[in-house]
């Protein structure tokens, strides 16, 4: 019989990383959704190309998908707390603000 593994008191998993893990960027995610499960690709939108280019795909149980979403909001919380607010922009899309300048730029003439 195998020795059973037990989790580290600290209730903490450890992570390992492997050495040729190459870190993406992705600016856009496009988010989808079946009964069972829900899956984000993350993509790069580039200036002057009509077409974003996924990068990585994840797919989880909406039960995963909705821990992850509070570990984000949590993670967002302590952020804004020790670098102020996330502005964001209301009634335009993700792509109109990286890449269509700010509405000053454009509206000045010059």
């Amino acid at each position: 019989m195998s020795p059973e593994v037990k989790p580290p008191q600290s209730g903490r998993l450890p992570i390992q990383l492997p050495a040729d893990l190459n870190p993406t960027y992705a600016n856009f995610a496009l988010i989808t959704h079946s009964r069972s499960e829900i899956m984000i690709d993350f993509a790069q939108l580039m200036p002057q190309i009509p077409q974003a280019r996924v990068q990585a795909r994840i797919v989880m149980t909406a039960f995963n998908a909705k821990l992850l979403l509070r570990a984000l909001g949590e993670h967002v919380g302590r952020y804004e707390a020790q670098f102020g607010e996330i502005a964001i922009p209301e009634g335009s899309s993700l792509a109109d603000q990286l890449f269509r300048g700010s509405p000053e730029a454009e509206g000045d003439g010059e």
